[in-house]
């Protein structure tokens, strides 16, 4: 049984590359036969939108299997100077490394952020607005995770807990005193790995914990994610989503939830949004409005750029996470370590929901504050963004103009240690923020 299984998941996840591939092709051919110098003698509007598909195609399927560069802007600093960023890994692990965004030429700042990314199917580069907002006034970090197709058997497994200690290890590793900001999915896990911390190494616990629409507890409101979560049992989803790496790649061999079937899941939640969008595109192209740098290319460059995950990481974020409710229950073990998250004392805690937000709906976040029910009551804030989707409070116009502020606040009223003498004002700011479509800023990524 095992052997078949094994087998039908080379086949399947090969055959997912292998329709990419064709659909890439295809483009290419299309883009190339339109573009046919002697069809200029012809001027039918045909070749124009023949051509036009052809690069909308290819340019999408091609981007499903790239990932993206995190191209960030110079930091101009007060004397008009350009400080130009660099991308350094500053500690390497088999599935994720540390990575530091250092400003050329400028001395570090006292605030120092580690940005957790999301392990859900898109690379860290989905943080590229947020890396790029922060820069200019904090020492930036960020977890950027490995595609599982690259990682080769013999590095083992990865699942919640190894997640966990990753967190712990970069928290180590970068000494007292650290802020960190954790982004949808691994919200549970940052506050699982700071009350480790708290237990066992009080010093490299961070300073300040602001949790982004995380589901802390998904049973708090009901959402399509939840619904999933709780409709499919741990044996269709192994049956049905788990695939085997095909021999094209390093980690050939490695069970993982592969990225083009989490895409196909990611579009079919909005299909007709991303038609529409599609659509749009290829006229735009045809009417030679279209540019490389456009709306639709900066959204769909990201959000098309997909990567597998273990398939244990999957599994277990499922079962312990959504399943069991194992950090709202506070039952939640790493190594056969208790995670206590009673534990966190001294650590100012800051949670931020969207409205709008249908990924992890408004109440799920902000469950963290009643589990931390060792930290005061003034070391503790909650914000609720109104009318922001899902990816509105951590990239979009929410986050530069309402959330980003208050986040930087927060962090100063905590820089010391020590609790602060009065207490932190919560609560919301109007923010002028629609739903969400691909071509929008506030635009929403199931992540």
């Amino acid at each position: 049984m095992a052997t078949y299984k094994g087998a039908k998941g080379i086949v399947s996840y090969d055959a997912m590359e292998t329709i990419r591939n064709t659909n890439e092709w295809l483009g290419a051919t299309a883009r190339a036969f339109g573009s046919y110098p002697a069809f200029a003698l012809m001027p039918h509007p045909m070749f124009k939108l023949i051509s036009a598909w052809g690069r909308v195609t290819e340019r999408s399927f091609s981007r499903m299997v790239i990932k993206p560069d995190w191209n960030l802007p110079p930091i101009v600093s007060e004397d008009g100077q350009d400080h130009i960023v660099y991308v350094e890994p500053v500690l390497k692990r088999d599935f994720g490394d540390l990575v530091h965004f250092r400003v050329a030429r400028r001395d570090p700042m006292p605030r120092r952020v580690l940005l957790v990314a999301p392990m859900s199917g898109h690379y860290a580069t989905l943080l590229r607005s947020t890396v790029t907002s922060l820069l200019p006034d904090c020492e930036v970090y960020v977890t950027d995770w490995h595609n599982a197709r690259d990682i080769p058997v013999s590095a083992g497994k990865f699942d919640v807990e190894d997640y966990t200690q990753y967190l712990v290890d970069f928290l180590r590793h970068l000494g007292p005193g650290t802020n960190m900001i954790a982004i949808c999915q691994p919200a549970p896990l940052a506050l699982a790995a700071t009350a480790l911390l708290a237990a066992e190494d009080p010093a490299h616990q961070p300073r300040s914990l602001i949790l982004i629409g995380g589901p802390i507890d998904p049973d708090a409101k009901a959402t399509e994610v939840t619904d999933f979560g709780h409709r499919m049992t741990m044996g269709e989803l192994d049956l049905l989503l788990i695939q085997q790496v095909g021999f094209k790649y390093r980690g050939a061999g490695r069970m993982v939830y592969p990225g083009l079937a989490q895409l196909s899941s990611f579009i079919a939640m909005n299909a007709d949004t991303h038609a529409n969008a599609f659509i749009d595109q290829i006229f735009a192209e045809a009417r030679g409005e279209a540019s490389d740098g456009d709306r639709h290319n900066r959204f769909y460059d990201e959000y098309l750029a997909v990567m597998d995950m273990t398939a244990e990481f999957y599994l277990s974020t499922v079962q312990r996470i959504f399943k069991e409710n194992q950090i709202a229950r506070n039952e939640f073990t790493v190594g056969g370590r208790m995670v206590d998250i009673k534990a966190i004392r001294d650590v100012a805690i800051m949670t931020v929901e969207g409205a709008n937000d249908d990924i992890s709906a408004p109440g799920q976040c902000v469950a963290a504050l009643d589990l931390c029910s060792s930290v005061p009551p003034e070391r503790k804030v909650q914000h609720l963004e109104p009318n922001a989707g899902h990816y509105g409070i951590f990239a979009g116009k929410s986050w530069r103009l309402n959330i980003r502020p208050l986040v930087l606040d927060f962090i100063d009223e905590h820089l010391s240690s020590e609790p602060p003498a009065r207490r932190r004002r919560g609560g919301s700011q109007p923010a002028d923020c629609g739903r969400v479509t691909p071509n929008e800023e506030d635009g929403k990524l199931a992540i």
